[in-house]
């Protein structure tokens, strides 16, 4: 990044932090921090172990040095400023699920932030309609990014390990289902996974019969352990068997006709019925939710890669927010840039095709793309 893009970063950032204040987290005292600097090399430098006793404390300081992104520790800490992780002494921890959409979908950035949303919705509804988390206790936060953070804020499970949230992160991506426990058990009026998964199961038993007879055998024998006697045998009961979920009759687990492809069907992580209950399921970060010691995102703060604000909602506000308009906080002003490559974006209800040239952009666009890489401050400044 040249000096003058570095500089012009700098400035933006610094008039935002010095007319805006950041809301800190509950519990102030009790978090770690960390700060990373614009940094003209393109290098990652974290400064942590820093704690602070007051919002006042917390504002100086991130104006005196104008960071590119600021975290904090979704756990709690005795001592959170300690300088190893085994001196803070650890006190519990927020729950913290990530959405990314780069684990979801590769596309156009607003195509990307669409996507991500719908899966951050569908996370929402699992965790207070089937797992009973108040929603008043739930802060929704666009990430400035590419996608969520869900923060549970519930001090009935601040205690938890990670075992603990393996099992919920389990739940909520639909991992380890087992079949046996959905399709051999009476449903007539399945909820939660056990309807995600007759669903997911039905559509795929619809997609095998529409094939061609030789592309069904084929994708069937694909299956490990499936050879073409089993897949004839599955592939004739399959009418029978998609009629008996979709009406909630149980499917004996004693056949050995059927029972055998399940298994193998289940076991098949990237097949074709893989995908269908894997879009059933929120894909949220696991490794995020399991740590307990993660360093997150401070919203009210600006992430260094778009100049985009880490926009804290309510659970309610979700299916409304528009980051592309809602998180921009720089204005309309023009900006001469020097654009790196073609590219294109939507941003404050405009859309913009940039060519491989010099051009002049609303000031927003212009650290968006800063941030990014993706162009320089023309002329030197």
């Amino acid at each position: 990044m040249k000096s003058a893009t570095l500089e012009f970063l700098r400035q933006r950032f610094s008039d935002y932090y010095r007319k805006e204040t950041i809301i800190p987290p509950s519990s102030l005292s009790q978090r770690e921090w960390g700060f990373v600097m614009f940094d003209a090399s393109g290098e990652t430098r974290m400064r942590r172990h820093i704690a602070f006793g007051s919002t006042q404390e917390i504002g100086e300081y991130v104006r005196s040095i104008t960071p590119a992104h600021i975290y904090y520790s979704s756990a709690y800490y005795e001592t959170p400023g300690a300088p190893t992780m085994d001196t803070k002494h650890w006190a519990g921890a927020d729950l913290i699920f990530d959405l990314d959409a780069d684990h979801i979908i590769r596309g156009a950035y607003d195509v990307m932030l669409t996507r991500v949303r719908e899966e951050t919705i569908k996370l929402l509804a699992m965790l207070t309609d089937e797992l009973g988390f108040s929603e008043k206790l739930i802060e929704v936060v666009f990430s400035g990014g590419r996608g969520y953070h869900i923060h549970v804020k519930d001090l009935a499970v601040r205690g938890w390990g990670s075992a603990e949230r393996r099992e919920l992160i389990d739940y909520v991506c639909g991992t380890g289902i087992d079949p046996g426990h959905i399709l051999a058990v009476r449903s007539p009026s399945p909820r939660g996974w056990r309807r995600r998964y007759i669903a997911a199961m039905s559509e795929y038993l619809s997609w095998l019969q529409d094939l061609p007879v030789e592309e069904a055998m084929a994708e069937l024998e694909r299956l490990e352990g499936v050879g073409e006697a089993s897949a004839e045998r599955f592939l004739a009961a399959a009418p029978d068997m998609l009629r008996k979920i979709n009406e909630g009759i149980p499917v004996n687990q004693n056949d050995r006709v059927i029972w055998p492809v399940i298994r193998a069907l289940t076991s098949a992580p990237d097949g074709a019925f893989a995908t269908r209950l894997k879009q059933k399921a929120a894909l949220a970060d696991e490794p995020v939710t399991t740590d307990v010691k993660r360093l997150i995102r401070l919203p009210t703060s600006l992430h260094g890669g778009s100049g985009f604000r880490v926009t804290p909602l309510s659970p309610g506000e979700l299916a409304d927010f528009d980051p592309l308009v809602d998180a921009v906080v720089f204005g309309t002003k023009g900006i001469m840039v020097d654009c790196a490559i073609k590219s294109s974006m939507k941003i404050l209800g405009n859309s913009y095709a940039l060519e491989k040239s010099t051009v002049t952009v609303p000031e927003a666009l212009a650290v968006f793309l800063c941030c990014r890489g993706l162009a320089e401050i023309s002329g030197g400044g």
